[in-house]
């Protein structure tokens, strides 16, 4: 454990939190977060995750973009559906992502778990695609993919990560009965 694992944590949590909650702040402090475990996965040699966080960066500027378009009159961050067609197109696109993924940090780099690491990475921008789309499944999806990586920090040794990704999935939890209330008002609100 380290300075900068538990600042990580904490920054991350509350950035969780503020999504959770569908609050704009959320981006600029998940985007600190982002920084703050590309270093941390750099120095452990989860290669995958260290480059999760740089596209996370990048996901997190497309979301702040799309949660600022997909406001209410009042402000609120409007829910909206996933369709199955793209549902299927999600998963389809994180299991292709995981094994190419995977096939290369195998193959070329001396990452330590190169097939779970590139499974879980693909799956979480599946995820944070969804997120920043404003879809209460990706609080689904985060709940798998968190769970998985309980496992893995810790068996890295990552324990107040480890912990962090539990709450994750507390907060997951959360996210998604809100979500899901919320995007029941605002289906009614629309067909009205």
């Amino acid at each position: 454990m380290t300075a900068l694992e538990i600042v990580a944590v904490v920054v991350s949590f509350a950035g969780i939190w503020l999504t959770a909650t569908r609050r704009m702040l959320c981006w600029p402090v998940s985007l600190v977060a982002c920084a703050l475990y590309f270093k941390l996965f750099l120095d452990v040699r989860l290669y995958a995750d260290m480059v999760l966080q740089a596209l996370f960066g990048l996901a997190i500027v497309y979301g702040w973009i799309a949660w600022t378009k997909g406001q209410d009159d009042a402000g609120e961050v409007v829910v909206a559906p996933l369709r199955p067609g793209r549902l299927a197109a999600g998963l389809a696109a994180g299991a292709v992502g995981a094994i190419a993924i995977g096939w290369f940090t195998s193959r070329y780099t001396d990452a330590a778990l190169p097939w779970m690491d590139s499974g879980l990475t693909s799956f979480s921008l599946v995820a944070q695609y969804w997120t920043a789309r404003r879809h209460a499944a990706s609080w689904l999806l985060w709940i798998a993919v968190d769970s998985l990586y309980v496992g893995m920090f810790v068996f890295k040794g990552l324990l107040p990560t480890a912990g962090l990704y539990a709450a994750m999935i507390v907060l997951a939890v959360v996210g998604y009965r809100r979500w899901r209330v919320a995007g029941r008002k605002d289906a009614s609100i629309a067909i009205a």
